[in-house]
């Protein structure tokens, strides 16, 4: 697939940060509807309107959809409204995410813990949940992009709680590859993208790990987009998260702790992490 052009594009998340970035992507490719899911109200029309104006010439609409992903309620209350105002998508986008980061036993099981895997794991599941089938009926080429974490694929420090969540988004997104493959659905491709820190805000005072610079969300939009349109199963930003998920198999343990802790420094990451405001 070389463009999303006259395709119907959903984005969670959509109102800031690399989520937007994926929606002016959508507008720029000539989609024929761009829609953006998000929580914040006031953003997520600030960021509709600036859309709209982009659009070149008339071409594609964007629908903004205020909708509270950890209530799955709202998700499928939203998916309706999606499904008879603009159609059922043909791209869908699961980038929104959350973070707490203290020690697990800090964490308040509402707030946290509750929230945390809410919208960073069962939201995309209940999304695609509600989306998929038209998707695999339609037999039109289709893409699934879940942004995951390289958090998803090591331990750290103050991120247990995020870590699960993203742990939880890699298995559910590569096994849904995988049953849509030996179903023969091959027209629906499933990308899941696990980087390391990306300069939005979101892990604002987080320090990337030696040979792992931050990245900005330009470089980590643009490689995640090019490898959903090819369907690219899995994509690893910067390198050196598959270096480590390589040296994490094969090194003992005890020897995986001293290395990632005291010469890449990935445990002491999060250290001064303060997070958007």
């Amino acid at each position: 697939m070389d463009s999303v052009s006259g395709m119907i594009v959903l984005i969670t998340g959509a109102a800031r940060g690399m989520g937007r970035l994926y929606a002016e992507r959508a507008v720029a490719e000539g989609a024929a509807s761009v829609v953006l899911l998000d929580v914040d109200a006031a953003a997520l029309e600030a960021t509709a309107a600036e859309l709209r104006g982009a659009s070149a010439a008339g071409i594609g609409a964007v629908f903004p959809f205020v909708v509270d992903l950890s209530s799955r309620e709202d998700i499928a209350a939203v998916a309706e409204r999606v499904r008879a105002e603009v159609g059922n998508p043909d791209v869908l986008i699961n980038n929104a995410g959350i973070i707490r980061s203290s020690m697990f036993w800090e964490h308040d099981p509402a707030r946290d813990i509750e929230a945390t895997m809410q919208v960073n794991t069962l939201a995309a599941m209940y999304l695609t949940r509600e989306f998929l089938p038209a998707m695999i009926e339609g037999g039109r080429p289709s893409r699934i992009l879940n942004i995951a974490s390289a958090a998803g694929t090591l331990a750290n420090p103050r991120m247990s709680v995020y870590a699960a969540s993203k742990w939880a988004m890699i298995g559910w997104s590569d096994s849904l590859r995988l049953e849509l493959l030996k179903s023969g659905h091959r027209h629906v491709m499933v990308t899941t993208f696990t980087p390391s820190y990306i300069s939005t805000g979101m892990f604002a005072g987080a320090r990337g790990p030696v040979w792992t610079p931050i990245m900005t969300p330009e470089n980590a939009s643009t490689a995640a987009w090019k490898a959903m349109l090819r369907g690219k199963p899995l994509l690893r930003r910067p390198w050196t998260v598959g270096l480590s998920q390589a040296l994490k198999g094969i090194l003992p343990v005890r020897a995986w702790d001293f290395l990632a802790g005291r010469v890449f420094k990935v445990y002491s990451s999060m250290d001064e992490f303060t997070g958007r405001s």
